[in-house]
């Protein structure tokens, strides 16, 4: 069995994944080292291409886990041979972008942002009343690990959460404890004027173009702030730049955007309240992600060989877990 690794796994991380092999031995190229010859007996995959495409060279493939949350171009019709499975790794990013999103939010609701400009002009200045979070309402859109992960630390410092689901179920009550409340994506219309905090961790795909367009990003309140940390298309880029610039809404922390990257003539760099970041919430900025998503891919490795079901088997008509 052929199985080919691409994440920048450290020595030691390597040793762990070589163990979840047995007898076979992986082998370790970065994603740029992909070749067409490499591909074209390989059984396995565990790791992200440069382009999901290349996923036809591997005409045997068997299963391929990616080393990420999204599934973006791996799950178009024919791309995989019959028969193999996708996995991903969610679970492997709650940590590192839900502590993203909160450092983010403490820097718009007390004005951090400012602050720094202002010390970057050595003025010394107030700027203001800041805002508080303890005893604001949560509007989660995505309630997947990284959704959840950021709804149980917004509970715990005092917010009301709201999450939004695909669908939902009596099944989902106990997943989604970190939700006071929990709604499906019909109900969100009426949910956004009600939050203080609308937070995005939506992968990218056909059902989730534009969930914030212009019209909803009109509903929000004065004092909303927008995080978006899933994929930028989810939310209408210039629609909410013009929120921003006219005082509609207070801030918004993107660590995605739409284009990506975004255009350096793009109004939104400079808007009120805007905080960007280049998609590094997530990836390898974290050491521990890493490390979580070597895990996965361990555990994964072993139930693989010893022929038991995968963790986060993709479901190729949706792009979510099953």
């Amino acid at each position: 069995m052929k199985i080919i690794v691409t994440p920048p796994f450290t020595e030691g991380q390597k040793e762990r994944i070589r163990k979840a092999a047995g007898s076979e031995e992986p082998l370790f190229r970065l994603k740029s080292e992909i070749t067409q010859e490499l591909l074209s007996d390989a059984d396995v995959i565990l790791g992200n291409l440069d382009s999901p495409s290349q996923v036809r060279w591997a005409p045997d493939l068997k299963w391929i886990q990616l080393n990420n949350a999204g599934t973006e171009g791996y799950c178009e019709p024919g791309l995989l041979p019959e028969g193999a499975v996708l996995t991903n790794a969610t679970g492997a990013y709650g940590l590192a972008i839900s502590e993203h999103m909160i450092a983010c939010l403490f820097m718009l609701r007390k004005k951090l942002n400012l602050y720094y400009e202002d010390q970057l002009r050595r003025e010394w200045k107030r700027e203001g009343h800041v805002g508080v979070i303890q005893g604001t309402t949560v509007l989660v859109i995505g309630l997947g690990d990284i959704g959840r992960t950021f709804a149980r630390k917004m509970k715990a410092l005092g917010c009301y959460t709201i999450g939004i689901r695909r669908r939902v179920s009596e099944k989902a009550v106990p997943e989604d404890a970190a939700a006071d409340e929990v709604h499906g994506m019909e109900d969100l219309d009426r949910l956004l004027s009600r939050a203080d905090v609308v937070a995005l961790s939506l992968p990218g795909n056909a059902s989730t173009y534009h969930v914030l367009n212009r019209e909803r990003i009109g509903l929000l309140k004065p004092n909303a702030i927008v995080l978006n940390v899933g994929r930028g298309t989810a939310i209408d880029t210039d629609a909410l730049s013009d929120a921003l610039c006219a005082g509609n809404i207070v801030g918004a922390a993107l660590d995605v955007t739409d284009p990506e990257p975004l255009p350096a003539e793009h109004p939104l760099w400079g808007a009120p309240g805007a905080l960007i970041t280049p998609h590094v919430s997530g990836g390898y900025s974290l050491p521990e992600t890493l490390a979580q998503i070597c895990d996965i891919f361990a555990e994964n490795l072993e139930r693989f060989r010893k022929g038991e079901p995968l963790r986060n088997v993709v479901d190729m008509g949706t792009g979510y877990c099953r």
